[in-house]
């Protein structure tokens, strides 16, 4: 199913047929503001699963991520958050920015990895966070399939390459082509995992903004 939503005004029908798929295992490809992701429920554990086999991943090992609505959703997937690093979110969030944090007990176990880190995003994109708001959770989010970057920015072709594995194509307009920029501030000095969209500055350049 193809679904058009107005990237300014979603259409609070149209959310809550979303939002209903998501809770019933659903998957869905929606816009963020960087690439379109592949999502679902985080709590809906067959939906996960599928999720992983499209993808061929390990839910435990793979480098998936929790779309939030605000700090204060994100707030719970992660252990306690200091004074300078509610800073730097408030500061690149909502933001092409994915943080790799110490999860919290909150994350389903499935996620649980080695380093027991997971890595939580608010997008400036009101359609993905509406989303999330009328869920009352996160979801989780992937990258989709393939590599052709039209796979990833056209919505009627997205629907048409992936229609039979995915439920729903929550068509936001055409999107981006770059993913988000990945940090992992796990410990005092952060690293970049990846840079993407999101502008970073180079190692050691934030030791005033995280009280050094």
């Amino acid at each position: 199913m193809l679904l058009y939503l107005h990237p300014d005004n979603p259409q609070p029908r149209t959310i809550n047929t979303i939002v209903d798929c998501l809770q019933d295992g659903g998957l869905i490809i929606y816009p963020t503001d960087t690439i379109y992701g592949l999502g679902c429920d985080i709590f809906h554990q067959k939906a996960i699963m599928k999720l992983c086999r499209i993808k061929k991943l390990d839910p435990a090992t793979a480098k998936l991520s929790f779309i939030c609505n605000d700090l204060s959703d994100l707030s719970h997937y992660t252990k306690t958050i200091s004074t300078p690093l509610f800073r730097v979110l408030k500061n690149y969030l909502p933001g092409p920015y994915t943080f790799v944090l110490p999860a919290s007990k909150e994350v389903p176990k499935i996620f649980k990895n080695k380093k027991n880190t997971i890595g939580l995003r608010i997008p400036d994109n009101l359609i993905a966070r509406t989303i999330v708001k009328e869920l009352g959770h996160p979801i989780l989010s992937s990258s989709l399939p393939g590599n052709d970057v039209e796979e990833y920015t056209d919505p009627e072709l997205m629907h048409e390459n992936f229609k039979h594995l995915v439920d729903i194509v929550v068509d936001g307009g055409i999107g981006g082509t770059k993913p988000s920029t990945v940090i992992d501030y796990t410990s005092e000095n952060p690293i970049v995992l990846r840079r993407g969209l999101g502008v970073w500055p180079e190692d050691g350049s934030l030791e005033n903004e995280v009280g050094g």
